[in-house]
C-alpha cells in the first residue's frame, strides 16, 4: 500500500510545501473562502435535514438537485461577502506560515 506524501503534510502545517498558496496572500485568502463556502454549504444542508416536509412541492429527485444546487450558490454568496468568518479567521491562522519575499 503506497502511503501519499500529501498527506502526511496535512498533519504537519510547518512541512506544507504548495508554494502557490505559501507565497500569495490573495490566493491563501481566496482557498479560504472556497473552505467557507463548502463548510456553509453542509450546514445548510443538515438544516435542511431539520424541516419538516409540508409542502405543496411534492418530494423528488429533482426537488433535492435543486434544493442542492440552491443551498451551494446561497453558501458561496455568503462566503463572497463577509460570511460567518471563518475565512477570516482560518486566513489569519494560515498566513502566519506565507513565506513573504521582498519585492
Amino acid at each position: 500500500m503506497k502511503i501519499n506524501d500529501h498527506m502526511l503534510q496535512i498533519t504537519n502545517p510547518q512541512k506544507i510545501e504548495n508554494k502557490n498558496l505559501t507565497e500569495d496572500p490573495k490566493k491563501l485568502m481566496e482557498a479560504c473562502k472556497e473552505f467557507e463556502a463548502i463548510f456553509l454549504n453542509m450546514m445548510m444542508q443538515q438544516m435542511r435535514r431539520t424541516v419538516t416536509e409540508d409542502s405543496f412541492i411534492e418530494k423528488s429527485y429533482g426537488r433535492e438537485i435543486y434544493e442542492g444546487m440552491q443551498d451551494e450558490e446561497i453558501a458561496k454568496e455568503m462566503a463572497r461577502g463577509e460570511g460567518i468568518g471563518l475565512a477570516k479567521q482560518l486566513y489569519q491562522q494560515l498566513s502566519r506560515n506565507i513565506k513573504t519575499s521582498p519585492e
